[in-house]
């Protein structure tokens, strides 16, 4: 069992995205011939011939809406893969998912702003109990070293 939650996206968030983006854009899907693509609603890699849109998301904007902070210049908006329909979200305690690469975790404070960043060979207990280390980060986002994408949000138990 895992000591830190690993946050897909919120399905009201999803069904928010699969209408309209957080760039304004409407959802284009399509289908992953491939598979492989990493999913955020389910955090996991996609299938080949699943139905997949890549959508922009800004997920620090919306966890600070949420607690009324304002991360100022620190708000990004990016690229990520969903399930172009309604998904089953991830399997119950999945472990921390995409670990198997080098990633980035990059923390932020209460008010939403970024207090560092760590590239860690593995993602797993001592990686986040590493960057929770600080009192005063409150959450950490996951993300993918080639691209810089937003893989997943991290907060304690």
């Amino acid at each position: 069992m895992t000591t830190y939650t690993a946050r897909p996206i919120d399905p009201v968030v999803l069904k928010e995205l699969r209408s309209a983006d957080d760039a304004g854009r409407r959802m284009v899907p399509g289908t992953d011939e491939e598979g492989g693509a990493p999913l955020r609603c389910c955090l996991r890699r996609a299938r080949p011939g699943e139905r997949i849109a890549l959508v922009a998301y800004a997920p620090l904007r919306r966890w600070a809406a949420e607690r009324g902070a304002d991360p100022g210049a620190y708000e990004e908006v990016g690229p990520v893969f969903v399930h172009a329909e309604e998904c089953g979200g991830p399997a119950a305690d999945s472990g921390y998912p995409f670990a198997g690469a080098h990633r980035v975790l990059r923390r932020y404070s209460a008010e939403g702003r970024i207090l560092g960043g760590e590239l860690v060979d593995a993602v797993d207990d001592e990686a986040f109990r590493n960057a929770f280390d600080d009192p005063s980060v409150a959450l950490v986002h996951v993300r993918a070293v080639e691209y810089g994408c937003f893989l997943y949000e991290a907060r304690r138990r």
